[in-house]
């Protein structure tokens, strides 16, 4: 069931969801013994590692979308959190920008993690996009931006692939900002009813809706196919609990496809988004080639 469900286009009602019967782990991760992530940047597991609390926006970035520098800030994250004492704001404005955020090129593992910690303000909406990991055919020029754009357009096996972490608020009928799913795009998705190839959801519908004005540590896993057969997997745990994992997936068909690059954004527009002014954080970001887990406690 789980390896039919997967492969044939997405799992919005949840039905192949693995949960905590594949085998992942949960709880404490690498990360445990890292006060705030203080050092964790030098684990032999991590590949990027930034918890703002250094440097100009931007720095250890490939790019940043700030439109007119009115997008992005840094922000003290507040009591409670144990994230230090900065964390990176993003504030959209309807109307104005989409908001904003930062792409890093990374070299690619055959299994990757990725964590972060996000809060949503008590007046966020709905978001359209949020995190997304993007296979492109390499690092150097036009290779490393081949698995960007093109959205309603499906996939060649070895063109590109991508799945984005995000609250979804399932046509309104989830309270903003939604509950968590995957939206992903790769050569075996199924067409939407207009004809076009949008992202195909993979969801938790009985998992609880995202909370605002907390911070929420959220982890998210792809692993690789073996090219050409199904046997890719993706999953995400949220404050350290399995939420969603996904087997059977045949993500690519050449070997040289990787996922290779880290889109941390939140992007609004007027269709799912109301509100004038949207604001989310996001904190303690690390890509790392096993399971991370919460950032150590003070």
């Amino acid at each position: 069931m789980a390896l039919a469900g997967a492969a044939t286009g997405g799992d919005p009602e949840g039905k192949a969801n693995l949960g905590s019967g594949g085998g992942l782990p949960s709880g404490p991760g690498l990360a445990a013994k890292f006060t705030s992530d203080a050092g964790l940047a030098g684990h032999p597991g991590v590949i990027f590692q930034d918890d703002f609390e250094t440097g100009e926006l931007g720095s250890g970035w490939d790019e940043t979308g700030n439109r007119e520098g009115k997008v992005l800030s840094f922000a003290d994250p507040g009591k409670g959190g144990g994230l230090g004492k900065r964390c990176l704001r993003v504030e959209a404005h309807l109307g104005r920008d989409t908001g904003g955020g930062l792409t890093k090129w990374f070299p690619s593992a055959d299994t990757l993690h990725v964590r972060f910690y996000t809060r949503f303000d008590a007046g966020c909406d709905y978001v359209h996009h949020f995190v997304t990991l993007r296979a492109n055919k390499g690092l150097q020029g036009k290779d490393k931006w081949s698995g960007f754009g093109q959205a309603g357009n499906q996939p060649e096996g070895g063109e590109r692939f991508s799945t984005a972490i995000e609250p979804w608020g399932n046509w309104g009928k989830s309270a903003a900002p939604g509950r968590w799913n995957f939206y992903s795009y790769w050569h075996e998705m199924k067409v939407s009813g207009d004809g076009k190839f949008w992202g195909n959801s993979f969801a938790v519908p009985a998992a609880p809706l995202i909370p605002k004005e907390r911070w929420i540590c959220v982890e998210f896993m792809l692993k690789h196919n073996t090219p050409g057969r199904p046997d890719g997997e993706q999953a995400f745990w949220i404050d350290g609990n399995l939420q969603g994992h996904w087997k059977g997936i045949n993500w690519r068909t050449s070997p040289t496809l990787m996922a290779n690059a880290l889109t941390l954004e939140s992007y609004i527009t007027d269709r799912w988004t109301k509100n004038p002014v949207n604001v989310v954080s996001f904190d303690n970001v690390v890509i790392a080639r096993s399971y991370i887990g919460p950032a150590g406690k003070p």
